[in-house]
């Protein structure tokens, strides 16, 4: 027989063990876990991210930094924090959704925190609408209730049924809860090419007028935005009642890219293979973009998008 003393002390050593082994900090450490209530988002790493991967857009940069750190700082937001982004493609937005998404959950789009939603392949049938409405909502609800501080991007918002997003509306309201559950701790972000013919306009009439881009203020360009995608067709937020209700907190304009730009693109697609930078192969790769206006050859129509492919041309050199 096992002496009392025995049993007792291998039961405390058992107890002692089971309760390092299940401590959050020990267990989250090797599977991802949601962040505790309270937890900030690190200002100065979120900052350092903006300003050294995202080139040309001091706009959405100072809106997102400023919105986002505000919303992480108030212990008790009265609503989730919705952020629309909008202009042409290969400007960055989906690489500052990817940032953000990062900087709430270190496993950024791999996390099972961050959900992604792409139009055309999540809701590509029109007669299906209200399927979609249903699912989208169960999803949300669900993913939420599992983690209070859940991501959702919604890409290629400009393709989106109309009637789509609505299903979210509730959950972006001014409610302390929907059905038992709290959304105010979420995140949800729209990437929209809708808006990006008004932004590059205004973009334009700036440099006309002589004006520097970077004197361009989110008040010249926020209101044209929530109008134009409100009357837009071909956005899937045409008449929604997201925006008739003010849920969301920023349109945020991402401009046009320059040639300079452009260069700060390939440079960092450079570095991150590992290439000495060689300034010849990326004024190279710059000339090889296509610009507007045709004659002036300010703004690059493509962004950024097509820097890899043509960067591939050059490896070899």
């Amino acid at each position: 027989a096992l002496e009392p003393l025995s049993v007792g002390l291998a039961i405390g050593v058992a107890s002692a063990l089971t309760g390092y082994l299940s401590h959050p900090r020990f267990y989250c450490s090797y599977v991802e876990c949601c962040p505790r209530a309270g937890q900030r988002l690190n200002a100065s790493a979120l900052k350092a991210q903006l300003d050294n991967r995202l080139f040309g857009q001091h706009l959405a940069k100072d809106v997102v930094l400023k919105a986002v750190l505000g919303f992480s700082n108030n212990p008790s937001p009265k609503k989730p924090l919705m952020l629309s982004l909008h202009g042409w493609a290969g400007t960055g937005k989906n690489f500052l959704s990817q940032i953000l998404a990062e900087q709430v959950h270190p496993a950024g789009l791999r996390s099972k925190f961050v959900h992604l939603f792409l139009a055309t392949l999540h809701f590509p049938h029109q007669d299906q609408v209200k399927l979609y409405k249903e699912q989208l909502q169960n999803w949300i609800r669900g993913n939420v209730s599992a983690c209070p501080s859940s991501v959702f991007i919604f890409d290629e918002m400009d393709k989106m049924h109309p009637g789509v997003i609505d299903a979210i509306k509730p959950f972006l309201d001014y409610y302390e809860e929907v059905d038992g559950v709290s959304y105010r701790k979420a995140i949800f972000i729209f990437l929209s090419n809708a808006g990006g013919d008004l932004i590059n306009k205004a973009a334009l009439d700036f440099w006309a007028s002589g004006k520097r881009r970077e004197d361009i203020q989110l008040k010249d360009l926020e209101p044209l935005i929530s109008v134009g995608v409100f009357n837009n067709k071909n956005s899937g937020l045409w008449h929604s009642s997201i925006i008739d209700r003010n849920l969301i907190d920023y349109f945020v304009p991402f401009l046009p890219l320059e040639q300079r730009h452009v260069k700060m693109c390939v440079r960092a697609e450079m570095a991150a293979r590992g290439y000495v930078v060689d300034e010849e192969i990326v004024q190279a790769v710059a000339d090889e973009m296509t610009y507007f206006p045709k004659e002036q050859r300010i703004y690059s129509d493509k962004g950024c998008k097509t820097v890899q492919a043509k960067l591939d041309i050059h490896e070899d050199l």
